[in-house]
């Protein structure tokens, strides 16, 4: 294999490596074991509306964060070096939720928390890595090859996991819940040690002058400062950053409180698990298939799609009544879940210049986290003011779901003006404009 196969095939696995925390944590036991261990004995909406703002305040970090890292990270020449930090940082918090006794909700929030900035911290910069291991023409392949070996990572995993809690004495563990809390370890194991290829593999330029971390961090301020200034002046790339806030806001919401929403208006554990696992192994074809519709006709259209789908989806999710209709939309989510997230990363890449990617990225990704601020709060807050006006349980959790729409329907109406308004050689002109 050539140096950049080998290095596009270790930049793609680090999607199998965090996917464990993605699929076994974040979408699957931890809202599932916070309800009913962490949190139990407490009403759903008040679990619902600490597990969004637990979610909300890890975005908000990360969001604050991002593009400040990502200015430091171009301007040292690091972006490796802090994608490494951020991962290993993440799989340690991932594992150390192993540690957390029954009851103990608030510890859980704030691991988790931390957990999730290791998550989201270092996906401001494996984005940018794509930019130094694929060229133009091979973004949307590469993209949705990452978020394909993801998908099967993360269910790879899972399906251990899930095996494992519903038979803990096969293994000899004592109990479903003492096996639930080791899958929460080996997430994290499973996150450190698939994250080795793209430290060994993946090379990044080593800048010709040292400077100084004084200098390196006001220069990258200053440039923090121009690219935001630039980025205010090209109104395509506004947009597009608005419009992918408000519609990624809507997948990262279903993905975060899917579990969460299908135990409270009374599904199955155990069928809420399969569905999840559903997700997982629908998402892997589909996001390489994604990768290659979008190379023929264009990411942008493969978007639009996604977003119509998720739309009827958000819709539908409130009149769901029992386990099939969950598991039609878990197919539903798996076929375009991927897809929605590969393009969108491919396309902004090529939107902006290669010398900045983890600045621009640092930008990107600050969108990204706080439409993860807004979107479980919206839905907490929604449920709670529902059940405040008198709505029983199941009808306030049927409420929260479907105010996801409204996110949808206006993101695919901003990204429609930010197409309009695209240039032909978006990079080209902003690396002009400096």
């Amino acid at each position: 294999m050539g140096d950049n196969k080998r290095a596009i095939v270790s930049w793609a696995l680090y999607d199998w490596a965090n996917s464990a925390f993605a699929t076994t944590v974040m979408a699957g036991f931890f809202p599932l074991f916070f309800n009913r261990y962490w949190s139990a004995g407490a009403d759903t909406t008040v679990t619902t509306a600490r597990l969004g703002l637990g979610n909300s305040a890890a975005g908000l970090l990360v969001a604050l964060l991002a593009p400040v890292l990502g200015a430091i990270a171009d301007r040292a020449c690091i972006k490796k070096r802090f994608l490494i930090f951020f991962a290993y940082f993440g799989a340690v918090m991932t594992s150390a939720l192993y540690l957390v006794s029954r009851g103990e909700w608030a510890a859980a929030v704030i691991i988790y928390i931390l957990a999730s900035i290791g998550f989201s911290g270092s996906l401001v910069f494996y984005d940018a890595l794509l930019k130094s291991v694929a060229e133009e023409k091979e973004t949307d392949m590469v993209s949705s090859l990452g978020y394909s070996l993801g998908y099967l990572g993360g269910g790879v995993l899972f399906a251990a996991n899930v095996w494992m809690t519903l038979d803990p004495e096969r293994f000899g563990i004592v109990d479903p819940q003492e096996a639930v809390k080791l899958s929460f370890l080996s997430a994290g194991l499973w996150w450190a040690l698939f994250s080795i290829p793209l430290l060994i593999n993946v090379r990044e330029k080593i800048p010709r002058m040292k400077k100084s971390a004084g200098g390196v961090i006001s220069g990258a301020f200053r440039e923090l400062a121009d690219t935001f200034r630039r980025i205010r002046k090209l109104k395509f790339l506004c947009l597009f950053l608005v419009a992918y806030w408000l519609y990624i806001d809507g997948v990262d919401t279903v993905v975060r409180m899917a579990v969460d929403y299908g135990l409270s208006i009374g599904l199955n554990y155990k069928d809420l698990i399969i569905a999840l696992l559903i997700t997982q192994f629908v998402g892997f074809p589909s996001a390489l298939i994604f990768g290659t519709v979008g190379k023929r006709v264009g990411a942008i259209r493969c978007i639009f799609f996604s977003i119509g789908v998720y739309l009827l989806v958000s819709v539908f999710a409130a009149f769901i009544r029992d386990k099939s209709g969950f598991y039609a939309l878990a197919i539903i989510i798996g076929l375009v879940q991927g897809g929605i997230q590969a393009l969108s990363r491919a396309h902004y890449s090529r939107m902006i210049p290669s010398g900045k990617a983890a600045e621009y990225f640092g930008f990107y990704n600050m969108v990204g986290k706080f439409a993860v601020v807004m979107g479980p709060f919206f839905v907490g807050i929604v449920g709670l003011l529902a059940r405040s006006a008198g709505f029983s349980e199941d009808i306030s959790s049927r409420i929260s779901i479907s105010s996801i729409s409204i996110l949808f329907i206006a993101g695919a109406v901003i990204l429609r003006y930010s197409v309009k308004s695209l240039p032909c050689s978006s990079a080209a002109e902003i690396e002009e404009d400096e």
